[in-house]
Order: C-alpha cells, then structure tokens, then sequence
C-alpha cells in the first residue's frame, strides 16, 4: 500500500512485490528473458519484473485489471503529463448532463461530486495521447470513488452516506501525488506487453516463456469484478474497447465437457470433490497445459494459490494442482505453505484450516 506506483489502485486480491522479487531472484531470471503472468491483475508482477530490467507480458480478462495494469507499467512523459495536467485543472468547469449516468452510479455519488467527476472524464477524453489519457483516467478514477460514498464489503458495494471532500482538490492532490511517485520509482530498461487475455488460451508462441510468476483466482472465492462496476460503467465503458471473455475461472462450463476433460486427470482429483469445483480444476487443467506448452525448457514456475472452503470439507487446491502439474509433464519441486486459516461453516462451526501456498513447478 505504501509502495510508489503499486499503490495507484487498490486491489483486494493482489499479491506481494517482495514474492515476485524474491522468486525472480531464487528463478535467477536475466535481464534478456521474459516473466508471464497470465492472471496479472493489477501489475504487481510486471512492475517487479520492470525494477529487475526483464521482460514481461500480462493478461487479464477484467476490464479494470488491464487498464491499471497498462497505466501502472507504462513509461512517461513527465513534462507532457505535468502540462497536460495543468491544462486540465485550468479548464473553466461546465455543468455535465448526468441524467442518463446509470442508477447506482447516481446512487454513489453526492451531486455535485458526480457533475465534476463526469466534466473532467469529458474533458480527459478527448486528450490525444493514450497515456496521459490513461494516467489522468485513472488518477480520477481514485480519486472520485475516494470522494463517493461507496463501501465496498467483500464483493459487495454499499451505498453509506457520510461527508466527503471536494473531488477537484482531491483530484489534484492524488495527480500530483502520482507524479511524483513516477520521479521517483526506478525502472530498468525492459520491454512489457499487458493484454486482454485467457489464460486457458493464451497468444503466446509454443516455448517462448522463460518464467511464470502468477496467482490463478482461488477455488470458491467470491468472484470481485462487480466491486469494480462503478469504475467500469463511469470512467472505462466509454473509451475502452474488450473482448467478451468468460470473467471467472470455473464458471459456466458445459458439463459434459468438463466430464470428458476431467477424465483424463482423473487420478489427480479426489473422489470427494465437491461437483461445483469440478469447473475450476477443468479450467486450471487447461491452463496448466497452456503453460506447459509456452514454457521453454527449464523454465520455472511460482504459482500462488488458496485452498477451498466448502460447507462439509476443504478442497486442497495446491496438492491437486501439484498432481495436475505432474501429469501435465512440469517437475514439482516444492510446495511452501505461506498462510493458513480456519475454514468455518455458519462463521463458528470449524471444517478444516485452508492454506496459501506457493507452488515451484519447472519444465
């Protein structure tokens, strides 16, 4: 949270800088080599790999992830984005028609917070540089949901009406805040890509992968795209084009196709799997041999990953993703349990203790 750059956009489900650094260094991956991360969420892992001078690609399939990650891991122009900036912030304020903005968004906002939010959006918008336009989008984007009066509980918003400051001088504060951070941060010269993309399919080149880095959504999490609606629907609809892609691992599988799939890697899933995490190991099935075929020979692997909580048993996600790992051709090397908590069903009744672990995989 207090790290330059890392901190522009606050992520429930990220992981650690520190991992990714460590790992690079344990991997001893080389400045020339490439670092994919195929659920890259908000760029933690591609950041790290920038302050280390490698290559990395990212893909994601949320809206939100790609475009804070594209903004957090580009690089700028500081007197273009500081004139830009001024420009902006000089703009005589006219009154935007929010009439049509939809319901919740309204609901959000205090009045005259949502009237400037939606002029310096307009305004924003028609700037000619994707990046400045990305940099202030997203400076904005905080800035107005820090002014607003969502809570956000779990995957949950709520609405709570409370005092909040005026989003212009906020918004100002938080672009220069990021300027600064910019002056400040230390990227080596590295090449990036940041994508739309499913990690079950990815456009990559067969062995072209020299490390992998990532943190695939864990089994039964709630899924956290709806926390992000109001960014999307107020700042991101407009001028961001995505491809429809499935927005979750394990939803909405065809069952007999998870039957056939499943068959095959039969011996590496219990017999007591509950039917509704069938979805999510067909997916990291399919992911895992999507790995395998980018990875070069002797890449290795750092996966982080949470077990299951079901009602009536735990799902021990990293024993089975080791087992699937295996059957696909990677070495395990390790498995490190990182954190472990109780599993509660009704929030007193114990079940089990899940764990966060981190896989070691090599091809």
């Amino acid at each position: 949270k207090k790290l330059p750059v890392y901190n522009w956009f606050y992520y429930k489900e990220g992981f650690s800088r520190d991992l990714v650094l460590e790992l690079i260094r344990m991997f001893n991956i080389k400045e020339e080599q490439t670092v994919l991360d195929p659920f890259c969420g908000v760029g933690t892992t591609l950041l790290a790999s920038q302050e280390s001078g490698i290559n990395s690609i990212g893909f994601d399939v949320q809206p939100v992830s790609v475009f804070v990650s594209k903004t957090k891991t580009d690089r700028y122009d500081l007197n273009e984005l500081k004139c830009w900036s001024k420009k902006l912030f000089s703009e005589k304020f006219e009154k935007p028609d929010i009439s049509c903005q939809p319901p919740l968004v309204k609901k959000a906002f205090k009045k005259e917070t949502l009237e400037d939010a939606v002029f310096f959006r307009n305004k924003i918008m028609f700037i000619p540089s994707e990046k400045t336009r990305n940099f202030l989008m997203l400076a904005l984007m905080n800035s107005a949901v820090k002014a607003s009066y969502i809570y956000k509980d779990g995957a949950v918003i709520k609405i709570r009406k409370k005092p909040v400051p005026p989003l212009r001088k906020f918004f100002q504060r938080t672009v220069n805040k990021m300027l600064r951070d910019l002056k400040n941060f230390q990227r080596k010269e590295s090449k990036t890509f940041v994508d739309f993309g499913d990690a079950r399919k990815l456009r990559i080149e067969n062995e072209s992968i020299d490390a992998v880095i990532t943190s695939p959504p864990y089994l039964n999490k709630i899924e956290y795209s709806k926390v992000y609606e109001i960014e999307q629907k107020l700042f991101l609809d407009l001028f961001q084009e995505k491809p429809a892609l499935r927005s979750y691992i394990g939803i909405d599988t065809d069952i007999n196709e998870i039957n056939r799939n499943l068959l095959e890697y039969s011996d590496s899933l219990p017999e007591t799997l509950p039917p509704e995490a069938k979805p999510y190991f067909l997916d990291l099935i399919q992911v895992t041999k999507e790995l395998y075929r980018i990875c070069k020979k002797g890449a290795k692997l750092g996966i982080v990953t949470g077990n299951g909580c079901f009602p009536h048993t735990v799902v021990d996600s990293d024993i089975i993703l080791c087992k699937i790992a295996k059957k696909t051709g990677f070495k395990v090397k390790k498995l490190l349990v990182l954190n472990k908590r109780w599993c509660t069903r009704d929030r007193t009744k114990k079940v089990g203790i899940t764990r966060e672990s981190l896989l070691l995989w090599e091809k």
